[in-house]
């Protein structure tokens, strides 16, 4: 099933929640919509929607919808079913200051075959999940200044997977870097919105649009929930699929 641009723009927007006016000293370029995954054709995920990639059995535990990750080893859980375009939300929160996940969308089922313990999927677009003491934490480590990522929502793409990133970007210019800093840190619950429409991604972080990319290359694939090294929880995961939006009016 095909529909036009603009019928697929009127029926997205029709679909968003009512959110306070803008401030008059607040730029109005930033898109707000807080979105909470209810409605017609949204459906919640859990634990029997998500397979265990290269984890431990207790990598990944859910009780009572909430999914906790002991972010060890290294690895992924990804959905039962691939998508292609799709609004999806989620609440996530660290455990830990300096906390590192990540949610993965159209990751390629070659990127996960065989994937070996202790490594993340070698492709697909990553919508970085990094709580706000990562920064500080990387610079006392290293002695480098954190300027190649952020702790405020990157997308990027992984692997030999392709995008390209809405600006700001990273100095190499291959993540789109946040507009805003709006993630909350450590135990506090973050909110994520992703639109994933042929071969672009949108990124709203707690209410705001902040980052994304376009012809994304897969643009179909897996969604995976990341384990990498620290204690993550997810909740009010929701997903609702799209149908394909054509170019002509």
């Amino acid at each position: 099933m095909k529909i036009s641009i603009s019928t697929f723009c009127v029926v997205l927007t029709s679909l968003f929640i009512a959110v306070p006016a803008v401030m008059a000293d607040e730029p109005e370029s930033f898109p707000k919509a807080f979105i909470d995954g209810t409605g017609p054709s949204w459906q919640e995920l859990g634990e029997k929607d998500f397979v265990t990639v290269n984890g431990d059995p207790d990598t990944w535990v859910w009780k009572e919808g909430v999914a906790h990750c002991k972010g060890t080893p290294v690895g992924v859980t990804r959905s039962q079913k691939p998508y292609t375009n799709f609004e999806l939300v989620a609440q996530w929160r660290h455990l830990k200051s300096g906390g590192n996940s990540g949610v993965f969308l159209w990751a390629p089922e070659s990127a996960l075959t065989d994937l070996p313990r202790g490594k993340l999927p070698p492709g697909g677009i990553e919508v970085q999940v990094l709580d706000t003491g990562f920064a500080e934490q990387f610079e006392k480590r290293t002695g480098k200044k954190s300027d190649w990522f952020t702790t405020h929502g990157d997308v990027f793409p992984v692997g030999t997977s392709k995008m390209d990133p809405f600006p700001p970007t990273s100095p190499n210019g291959s993540r789109s870097f946040p507009r805003r800093e709006l993630s909350k840190p450590s135990p506090e619950w973050n909110h994520y919105y992703v639109r994933a429409i042929n071969g672009e991604v949108r990124l709203w972080v707690n209410g705001e649009e902040v980052s994304g990319g376009a012809n994304c290359q897969p643009a179909s694939g897996y969604l995976c929930l990341e384990s990498e090294g620290a204690p993550v929880e997810f909740k009010n995961i929701r997903i609702r699929e799209l149908p394909a939006a054509s170019s002509t009016p």
